[in-house]
């Protein structure tokens, strides 16, 4: 069986926690922040984890996560 290749920009994006769940950044905290409040900026900032929805998708992308 041939290896399979992982998806680079996955791979970037997304890390894997101690239990194999997968953390990802949010959105909304790259630009055009002045217009938005810091109570929400902060909300932004912790690292959250992929919905159960799309955890397959992203175990399809990064098969050794």
């Amino acid at each position: 069986m041939p290896k399979i290749k992982t998806n680079k920009s996955a791979a970037k994006r997304f890390t894997t926690t101690g239990t194999g769940k997968f953390r990802r950044r949010r959105q909304n905290k790259r630009h055009i922040l002045t217009k938005k409040s810091a109570k929400r900026k902060r909300a932004l900032s912790p690292s959250a984890i992929v919905d159960s929805a799309n955890e397959g998708a992203v175990r399809r992308l990064l098969p050794y996560a």
